[in-house]
Parts: structure tokens; C-alpha cells; sequence
């Protein structure tokens, strides 16, 4: 099996990169214990000063591969505890790029689903081709979009365009639907967009210490 997250810093810059391009980035028990892995070790880190997050091929994350995650006879029908401060092991995946003391940046490309729009919306700054199919996906499946979707977007999207956007499941383009990724910066080139952007930070980037993010919720 590939390794599903990919890491390699370069001056200070940390760029992740989904490993599962064949599938179009989507999350899978191996997926989501490589993400894991990859907070755990940037939270850890005092040498980096921003991180990139990326998809392989032709998208940056299609959501939950369903297939991949079978019922069993022992699985908890409880809430998963809150393993890390406010959140679980699952809601981490997309709270935990909130909760590190550096900049993250999305590069979004293709399609960004489901938990791929979670993802996504634990960034800083998010900078997208404008023609990135997106949804939320979750309701399709009688599910919320329980990786800390809602308390990262909220204050960054109006309410009603969030309920709008989700309750029916509907698909949309960046380009067209703007305010649901916060503004993000559109290029159609997103892996060289955020370069420019981080260049523009070169010393800031640099600097001994970062500075620490407040946690939203």
C-alpha cells in the first residue's frame, strides 16, 4: 500500500500532500491515520513555519470512501471520546490544521468533498482553481458533516448560505459560491499561487518564534 500522506519540508515550509490520487484523495481508515500522524508530527515541530496541504493527481479530496469503512459487530454506537480538547479523533482531522501554531495553506484542486471540504476549512488561507467542484456531501449519506465542518465555518460563512448549501446537497463551483471557503484566493494554478503567497511572507515565515493562533468554535 502507498503511504497516503506524503511530507517534505523546504525551507521552513512543510507541504502535505494526499497520497491516494487513483481514488481522487479519498479518506480511508489509512488516510485518516496518515493525516493523524502528520498533526501529530507538525505540532511537534519547531522548525516549520507554514505548511501547504495539497491532493496527488486530479483532485484535491473526493470525501469518505465508504466502502472502506465496514460496520462490525464490536463498533461503539456511542460518541467517539474527545481524545483531543474539544474534539475527537475524527473531527481532529480537519480542527487539528486549526489548532497549530503555523499558517496552513489549501491548494485546492478538481473536486473537494464531503470531508474533503472539512479538510480544507481547517486551513488559513485557502487558495483554489475557480473551477474546484465542491459539496458537502453529508446529508446525502443522512450524515453531518461531523469533522469539525460547522465550527469552522461558522463566522466564515452566513448562516443561511451554510443551511442552504448543505441541507440539499448541492454541488457548486468555488468560482460561483465564493463565501462558503471564506474568500479564498482563485487562481488556476493553486500549487503556484500559494508560493507567490508565502514568498510575500519569506520573514515572517523566517522568524524564531510563531506566533499562537486563537482556537474558534
Amino acid at each position: 500500500m502507498a503511504e497516503r500522506v506524503l511530507m517534505t519540508t523546504t525551507d521552513g515550509v512543510c507541504h502535505i500532500r494526499l497520497n491516494r490520487g487513483d481514488k481522487m484523495n479519498a479518506l480511508d481508515p489509512a488516510m485518516f491515520e496518515g493525516i493523524t500522524a502528520a498533526l501529530e508530527t507538525l505540532a511537534a515541530s519547531g522548525n516549520v513555519r507554514a505548511i501547504v496541504l495539497s491532493g496527488e493527481g486530479d483532485a484535491f479530496c473526493a470525501g469518505l470512501d465508504l466502502g472502506s469503512f465496514g460496520l462490525q459487530d464490536d463498533a461503539p454506537s456511542d460518541l467517539v471520546p474527545r481524545t483531543h480538547g474539544k474534539a475527537n479523533w475524527v473531527q481532529n482531522l480537519g480542527w487539528g490544521w486549526r489548532q497549530l501554531p503555523v499558517p496552513v495553506i489549501s491548494a485546492v484542486h478538481g473536486v473537494c468533498f464531503g470531508g474533503g471540504l472539512q479538510l480544507m476549512a481547517g486551513s488559513d488561507i485557502k487558495v483554489i482553481h475557480p473551477d474546484t467542484r465542491c459539496a458537502v456531501m453529508a446529508m446525502r449519506w443522512g450524515l453531518v458533516p461531523d469533522m469539525s465542518g460547522y465550527p469552522l465555518w461558522r463566522g466564515n460563512v452566513r448562516d443561511d448560505i451554510l443551511r442552504r448549501l448543505s441541507t440539499p446537497m448541492k454541488f457548486f463551483r468555488v468560482r460561483m459560491r465564493r463565501a462558503m471557503v471564506s474568500r479564498p484566493r482563485l487562481t488556476r494554478s493553486p500549487l503556484l499561487g500559494r508560493w507567490s503567497w508565502l514568498e510575500s511572507l519569506r520573514v515572517k515565515i523566517q522568524m524564531p518564534s510563531a506566533p499562537q493562533k486563537r482556537s474558534r468554535i
